[in-house]
């Protein structure tokens, strides 16, 4: 599929909500992309975190528009505020938590899209991972190109 250029203005995309305050708006998907990038926004309320992981296919981007979140990318802890970007390289351990006393606001994005897969199929289908049996997380999140790597450490 080529791609073609596309503008999403505010209030535009798909939304899943994962728990009370959390959400994700989804603005590029892969398919719009024809494969390349995916991206979207999340509202993060203050103490979440993301599961400890890795994407075996795809580079990841993170920008702070709003809060506070903390970063630990391979051995590296960075506390980051609306500004602030982090780049994580395939195949790099990393994790996020929102350590302000606000929700924050990130966009993110992966390159290739793969990884942006499995955002896309919970907003599909509205299953976050509390709701899969093991047998059906571990097949989603290897078709999509991500490792679990065990419980966080911020």
């Amino acid at each position: 599929m080529t791609a073609r250029g596309i503008v999403i203005q505010p209030g535009e995309g798909p939304v899943a909500t994962y728990m009370p305050g959390r959400s994700i708006v989804i603005k590029l998907t892969s398919g719009m992309t024809g494969d390349r990038i995916m991206l979207f926004e999340e509202t993060i309320p203050a103490g979440t975190k993301s599961t400890f992981h890795l994407h075996h296919d795809s580079d990841e981007v993170a920008y702070v528009l709003t809060g506070e979140l903390t970063f630990k990318i391979g051995d590296e802890v960075t506390m980051g505020g609306p500004g602030a970007c982090a780049f994580i390289p395939r195949g790099v351990p990393h994790v996020w938590k929102c350590t302000g006393a606000e929700t924050a606001r990130a966009v993110f994005l992966y390159s290739p899209a793969k990884a942006g897969g499995l955002i896309e199929e919970q907003q599909r289908t509205g299953r976050g991972f509390a709701s899969m049996t093991e047998a059906e997380l571990t097949e989603i999140l290897q078709r999509h190109g991500w490792e679990r790597l065990g419980s966080s450490p911020l």
